[in-house]
């Protein structure tokens, strides 16, 4: 393999140079990549298709319009629900990101990735899928996707996450891998951006995983299978907000690649900042895991302080979104002004929108400001007492990882499936029309979820069959819950028309001329040297173990106080 600037033609002490665009792949044989990325991309979908084939169910449930009688596997409402949930949130983004963060490095680097290592860990992620699935689709594990106990799973269901898991962090394991053999063999560059950004994005993953881990193969799996009588609920919760809410930044680190390394090349311009992009990534590899109390704001046995702690530390997270949204925003405003774009505001028309790659992930861009605002809101220590368990958490989270997330890789799956496959993709003005109804779908869902929420109406309920307690927010709620309806009537048409795309290119017998394949579409085309901020930034083990220290401090004495004062109780099944 030859490098796109060996390390010897660069005096020590020079500023950063230009280079051509980082994709020195011609050199190597990248058609195995391309499969298993294929392999885990389609799966994913696959995942998506079904699951949000459910969603526009739960939709019309707040509109006390119930059609879970129709589907024929359902049992009741929350098997739905934890369908819908798993493969959405759990499956669909793991497979996807998988196989995303492990594509683009091989390319950008021009390194084959270990292709038996890589299929064994698409055979294990299948393996968890079709194991957890089983004891969903049976109902013994209708227990929603945050499972906490003690509501029991099958012990299938745990496992078969547990599997998915672990195939994830192979990924992860093999993108280190190549981030250091490129390296060793280039002493004097930095890590190129995309690497740099896949590799920061599972360092973190690693770190936040360890709560998940825990928690399934030293309690839940053992209790699911008998061999403990109890699990203490409290040391449950907190143990899965240890991932549960970093999960959200290893589902939206993969949508920044492509804000900051792929989206601005499609705009016509170039990353505008490759340090405040690096700068960004490693404050979310510090400031992503000790936040997860912000979700236990109402539980009892952590303390205050600690609460105050951890919502503070999630405050800190909106700074590296902040610079997100500076850079990202600049880096289009770079191609728009050289596509003729003129004025303060102006520029903004000459910005590709017929590209529907383009304009699904700047449309998810322009949800995320929503999805953030509504974000501080669940982080404030007062203000999450006003929307707790409501309406208002899964409108937020809709709006993050049901748009921002989903709407992203929808948008890389207009030009990544054609240039995986060789063909052009189906009907472009349909894939343009996907973009913006989902969009359109999910902005009313969120608004009508949203005031739902500042109404009362709870989440995770069957309207039909509220409490009567609860009577009063849903009267007071008719209109927003209205809303909420229409949205899945919208979301539903939305989804026919992206899988029409999807399947369409898939299928299609035409094949693109060599010359007409489209690469992929790096902005970064600066090579710049390990020395000074650069290096500093590119040395992951010490921001990791920074990382670590920050969980250590934020969390240990809280798990050490639970783990030593565990108070366990039996499990149970309502459906």
């Amino acid at each position: 393999m030859s490098d796109a600037i060996p390390p010897s033609s660069i005096p020590l002490g020079q500023p950063p140079v230009v280079a051509p665009p980082v994709d020195p792949a011609t050199t190597v044989d990248l058609a195995p990549a391309k499969r298993v990325t294929f392999a885990f991309l389609s799966t994913g979908l696959i995942a998506l298709l079904v699951g949000a084939l459910l969603g526009p169910l739960q939709a019309l449930n707040y509109g006390g319009i119930d059609l879970y009688g129709y589907v024929p596997f359902l049992r009741s409402y929350y098997q739905g629900l934890t369908l819908h949930g798993v493969l959405n949130a759990l499956v669909f983004t793991t497979f996807f990101i998988s196989g995303l963060l492990l594509y683009l490095p091989a390319r950008e680097l021009g390194m084959s990735p270990a292709m038996r290592w890589v299929w064994s860990a698409f055979a294990v992620m299948v393996a968890g899928l079709v194991i957890a699935g089983a004891g969903i689709l049976s109902n013994t594990s209708t227990v929603l996707y945050t499972f906490y106990p003690p509501l029991q799973g099958h012990w299938s269901f745990y496992l078969g996450l547990a599997l998915v898991v672990v195939a994830s962090l192979m990924i992860a394991v093999e993108v280190l891998r190549m981030r250091a053999v490129w390296r060793a063999r280039n002493p004097g560059l930095a890590t190129p951006i995309v690497t740099y950004m896949s590799a920061v994005t599972f360092a973190m993953w690693i770190l936040a995983s360890l709560g998940i881990v825990v928690s399934v193969v030293f309690f839940l799996l053992p209790w699911s299978l008998g061999w403990r009588d109890g699990v203490d609920p409290l040391l449950a919760r907190t143990l899965f907000w240890y991932t549960g809410h970093p999960i959200v930044y290893f589902w939206l680190l993969p949508a920044y690649v492509s804000w900051y390394a792929l989206v601005p090349k499609q705009a016509g311009g170039e990353l505008a900042s490759d340090p405040l992009a690096r700068l960004a990534f490693i404050m979310f590899l510090l400031f992503s895991t000790p936040v997860g109390f912000h979700h236990q704001f109402t539980d009892p046995g952590i303390p205050v302080a600690w609460k105050m702690v951890h919502s503070m530390l999630t405050m800190f997270v909106g700074i590296p979104s902040l610079l997100t949204a500076f850079t990202v925003a600049a880096s289009l405003e770079i191609g728009a002004r050289r596509r003729g774009g003129k004025g303060v505001i102006g520029w903004i028309g000459a910005l590709p929108w017929k590209n529907a790659s383009f304009t699904a992930q700047v449309l998810a861009m322009i949800s995320f400001i929503f999805g953030g605002a509504g974000g501080i809101v669940n982080a404030s220590f007062n203000l999450n007492m006003l929307v707790h368990n409501t309406a208002w958490i899964p409108g937020h989270f809709h709006l993050t990882i049901g748009t921002a997330v989903t709407l992203t890789f929808m948008g890389i799956t207009f030009w990544l499936f054609p240039h995986l496959l060789a063909k052009p993709l189906y009907r472009p003005r349909m894939a343009l029309w996907s973009a913006w109804t989902w969009f359109v779908g999910m902005m009313v869902f969120g608004l009508g979820m949203h005031w739902q929420g500042i109404l009362g109406v709870p989440r995770r309920a069957h309207i039909s069959n509220l409490p009567a307690a609860y009577a009063e927010a849903y009267m007071n709620a008719s209109v927003p819950m209205a809303i909420t309806s229409l949205s899945g009537a919208i979301l539903l048409v939305a989804i026919f028309l992206y899988f029409t795309v999807i399947f369409g290119t898939v299928f299609s017998r035409a094949r693109l001329a060599p010359s007409e394949v489209p690469e992929v579409p790096f902005a970064g085309t600066r090579q710049l040297r390990r020395e000074g901020v650069i290096a500093m930034l590119d040395n992951l083990r010490v921001w990791f173990l920074f990382a670590a220290f920050l969980v250590l401090v934020a969390y240990g004495p809280s798990l050490y106080s639970m783990m030593a004062n565990q108070q366990p109780v039996p499990g149970f099944r309502l459906w």
